[in-house]
This record gives C-alpha cells, sequence and structure tokens, in this order.
C-alpha cells in the first residue's frame, strides 16, 4: 500500500460495526444478537442465553485460547457469516484471569499475578487486547461485524459534577471496560422501560416501586445518562436515544442517520 498522496480518500466509510451491548437480566440481549446479520455465536462456559433461540454457534468455548481459536477459524477459513456474537463477554473475563494466572506463575487468583498490587488486571488487558485485534482482523478481511454482550451491575458513582447516585455498569473489571468503550463503535443499552412512584407507609416514612408501564416492552438505548451507559462513534452517534428492543429498528436508524447525518 502506498503513502502518498495518490493514497487519499475522502467521503463518508461506513464499516462493519463493532457493538457492546449491554443490558439488564433476560432483557433479550441475546435474543437481539441473534437477529443481527448471518451471525454466528461463540458461546463462553455458563452463558445460556442462546440455547433456546435457533442460531450457529461454535461449541461452548472453556478457556480463552478456544475463544481465539473460534476466532481464527472465522479468519482462516470460507464462510458466510457477517456477524460474530460473543456470548458474554462477562463470562468470558474469568477465562482470562485463568490465562493470565497460567502464564504469571501458576497463581490461583488474579489478585496474586505478577505479584499482586492489581498487576493481574493490567496483564489481563493484554487478553483483552488480543480478542479486539482478531475481531479487528475479521472486519478488515471478512468484512464482519462483532458484537459483545455484556451483564450489568448497579454501582454508587461519584460524579464530580453532579455528586453521587447508582447506575447500571458492565460487571467486568473497570480497566478491561475502559477498553473496550474505546475500541467500541458503539455502546447499546437494553432495558424494560419503568416509572418511580413514592408510596407513603406510615410513620412520616416512604418507598419507592419501580412500576412497568409498558406491558414488558423492552427498548435499546444508544447514548449515556446518569443511570447508564451508551453512546457511539459516527454515525452510531447519531441516533436517536430510545428505540425498540429490534436489530430492524436499530439498523433502520442507523441508515436514516447515515443519510442524514444529523442527530435526530
Amino acid at each position: 500500500m502506498a503513502f502518498d498522496l495518490s493514497s487519499v480518500t475522502s467521503g463518508v466509510r461506513l464499516r462493519a460495526p463493532r457493538v457492546i451491548l449491554l443490558g439488564e437480566s433476560k432483557v433479550g440481549k441475546s435474543t437481539l444478537a441473534s437477529q443481527a446479520d448471518s451471525p454466528i455465536v461463540i458461546q463462553i462456559k455458563n452463558e445460556e442465553g442462546l440455547d433456546d433461540i435457533p442460531c450457529s454457534r461454535f461449541p461452548v468455548s472453556t478457556t480463552f485460547q478456544e475463544v481465539m481459536l473460534c476466532i481464527e477459524s472465522l479468519y482462516r477459513e470460507e464462510h458466510q457469516y457477517k456477524t460474530v456474537v460473543i456470548d458474554s463477554a462477562s463470562a468470558l473475563e474469568p477465562l482470562i484471569w485463568q490465562s493470565v494466572c497460567r502464564r504469571n506463575g501458576n497463581v490461583d487468583s488474579i489478585e496474586k499475578a505478577g505479584g499482586g498490587f492489581g498487576k493481574g488486571f493490567l496483564f489481563a488487558l493484554d487478553e483483552w487486547r488480543q480478542l479486539a485485534e482478531g475481531l479487528d482482523a475479521l472486519r478488515s478481511t471478512r468484512e464482519m461485524a462483532s458484537i459483545l454482550i455484556g451483564h450489568t451491575r448497579v454501582r454508587r458513582y461519584d460524579d464530580p459534577l453532579e455528586g453521587s447516585y447508582d447506575r447500571f455498569e458492565w460487571d467486568i473489571n473497570t480497566k478491561a471496560e475502559s477498553f473496550l468503550f474505546r475500541w467500541a463503535d458503539a455502546v447499546l443499552f437494553a432495558a424494560f422501560k419503568t416509572i418511580v412512584r413514592r408510596e407513603e407507609v406510615g410513620f412520616n416514612k416512604e418507598i419507592k416501586r419501580a412500576i412497568d408501564i409498558t406491558g414488558g416492552a423492552r427498548y435499546l438505548y444508544t447514548q449515556r445518562r446518569p443511570g447508564h451507559p451508551g453512546g457511539g462513534r459516527g454515525v452510531w452517534g447519531r441516533l436517536p436515544y430510545e428505540l425498540p428492543l429490534s436489530w430492524g429498528s436499530l439498523m433502520d436508524s442507523v441508515a436514516t442517520a447515515s443519510q442524514h447525518g444529523e442527530m435526530p
């Protein structure tokens, strides 16, 4: 490839996306990922979200090395798949920690790897980078999109501007989360829609109840809010904040955003 003025290009380039799909338990993350374009799933040990969903999948991976072998086979062998789904990155993290422990003195805990003091979590970034590089290779050579499914937890967050509040976070180590958020083109959050009602219970006390106001409908949120993650770059950053939890609705919004080039 020539790196001179003859190699310069211009214009918008819409490439196969790198998507992180987070959400509450049983909200339908795996179902949504299975609706993507010609998906194949790398299913991780202890994940069962896709067991009842008809889709192509590798045998269940029980080590990080097996996950990388799945990616390598998609890179080297001919196939018609257009999306690789990892279900889930949350379940993959313990396998990454096992890999780190084996290559750092065969210790029995990520806390002990590299002599402790949090070094194990830094070493684990090497495996996360390998994963990202493998998915990027599929994107470059096979034009494959990738979806990393993740579970969430509620954690107290100290906002230097707005004070402290609870929010949904990805349930992996914060160093890995930061790296993967930077890598991804889109971070999406799936959830039920609820409102909170305050009820008096006597003695000047009240309780808060979350009420489902949609009859079980589920939604996809594309932008960050204080209560949950989200966001994207390029066209993925110009999507409506709230969408129905449907791959078709998401792709329709991507097509509209790519044509108009403005935040709806």
